[in-house]
């Protein structure tokens, strides 16, 4: 992965080979178990330091994507972030995000339903906080909730207040039938979603969990409420390989990144949003004739001083 000296146009190239094994785009045989979580490409374990590098320069790629995203202003960028506890997607967001201008970023995470919320149809929260054109909108789990938790607990369903008559065994493909046509409408009004399943094993959840209690500056992250749900993993497992299989569109793919390596899964993220922005071709908006003639006043106007 040649990278430090490349021309923009030759990293977003670098970036879109490298992320592609991962990107989903139709569904239609997707099994989640034939991506490895533990997978680092054609990196080794001792390019960690390596892969920390590109990283950085992979921020500095996106910064510059970032600038240009929101001097044009035509565009927004949704990235969607869904993940079993502990696979790292505040990691994720504080790492690969480190160097966007935060006026052009916005995160945004969703807990239990308030009151307000119940009282509106699921999309409704969501949909408040969709980014402006010209930013980057960070959805720190999303209305994917609604076919996961909803899906695995069934009595997230029963609070919902939705009619009993509407609630059938049709009403997961009807969610993922309103979810594609949200998506592509978002699609047709200049959002880029980008959709990341960070696919973290068991035995690592584990790890990262055991790492919590044993360190007493990490006993704040832990809660007894993710043990309770490492008992319902293969129904989780399930339900995210359904989603992905019934929302994958080239419009609005999923990239299920190997997150068991914290290091490997950010640079694929990267690569990710990195590709998808320069697929733009995003452009500084053309001074015109005018604006030409008022900055010349201006320079004058300074040097006289």
């Amino acid at each position: 992965m040649v990278f430090a000296a490349s021309s923009l146009s030759k990293r977003i190239r670098i970036c879109e080979e490298f992320c592609t094994p991962y990107r989903i785009t139709d569904g239609s045989k997707f099994k989640l178990k034939d991506i490895n979580p533990g997978d680092t490409g054609d990196l080794e374990a001792e390019d960690k330091p390596k892969a920390k590098e590109l990283l950085s320069l992979g921020v500095e790629t996106l910064a510059e994507l970032q600038e240009r995203l929101y001097a044009d202003d035509s565009w927004a960028l949704l990235m969607v972030l869904q993940a079993m506890d502990a696979a790292g997607k505040d990691g994720t967001i504080k790492h690969v995000m480190s160097g966007v201008n935060p006026q052009g970023c916005q995160v945004s995470s969703f807990k239990v339903p308030s009151a307000e919320e119940l009282d509106h149809d699921y999309l409704w929260r969501y949909v408040q906080r969709l980014p402006e054109r010209g930013r980057i909108g960070i959805f720190n789990r999303s209305y994917y909730e609604e076919v996961l938790v909803v899906r695995v607990h069934k009595d997230v369903l029963a609070r919902a207040k939705i009619p009993p008559t509407l609630v059938d065994t049709s009403i997961w493909e009807e969610r993922y039938e309103t979810f594609r046509g949200f998506e592509h409408h978002l699609s047709r009004n200049g959002y880029v979603i980008c959709k990341f399943f960070l696919h973290l094993s068991k035995k690592e959840q584990k790890k990262r969990f055991m790492a919590r209690l044993d360190t007493p500056s990490k006993n704040w992250k832990f809660s007894t409420a993710d043990i309770k749900e490492r008992d319902y993993w293969d129904d989780y497992q399930h339900a995210y390989e359904e989603m992905i299989r019934a929302t994958a569109a080239t419009h609005a793919p999923w990239f299920v990144v190997p997150a068991d390596n914290k290091w490997y899964s950010r640079l694929v993220v990267a690569s990710a949003l990195i590709a998808a922005l320069g697929a733009l071709d995003l452009k500084f908006p053309e001074i015109d004739d005018a604006k030409k003639a008022e900055l010349a006043a201006a320079r004058a106007a300074l040097e006289k001083e």
